[in-house]
Order: structure tokens, then C-alpha cells, then sequence
């Protein structure tokens, strides 16, 4: 019977830790601020801003 007993203890308090656990983590995660979305690399000219570029002609024998 102490072995049960000491089985149902180390499930029970594993099972604890664990819970435990996740919810530290959760907070953790949550408590964490929001990073700005500014980006790193900014180019003055646009890729939108320039006219798309004449389609070549394409030849028969490649």
C-alpha cells in the first residue's frame, strides 16, 4: 500500500508542477509587449511607384 500510495503522490504532484507550469508560461507570454511593425529597410523609391516595364519580345529559336 505505500508504494500506491507514493505513486498516486508523485502522479498527483507531477500533474500539479505541470499546471503550474503552463500557466506561468501563458503569463509570461502574455506579459511580453507588442513590437512596433516598423521596418528595418525603407527605399525612396517605392517599387508601386515606377511603371511596370515593356514586355520583350520573345524569340522562337532558344
Amino acid at each position: 500500500m505505500p508504494r500506491n500510495l507514493a505513486a498516486l503522490l508523485t502522479c498527483a504532484l507531477s500533474a500539479t508542477l505541470a499546471t503550474g507550469a503552463a500557466f506561468g508560461l501563458v503569463t509570461a507570454l502574455t506579459a511580453t509587449p507588442e513590437q512596433p511593425n516598423v521596418p528595418l529597410v525603407t527605399f525612396a523609391d517605392p517599387a508601386g511607384a515606377r511603371p511596370a516595364p515593356a514586355p520583350s519580345a520573345q524569340t522562337a529559336d532558344r
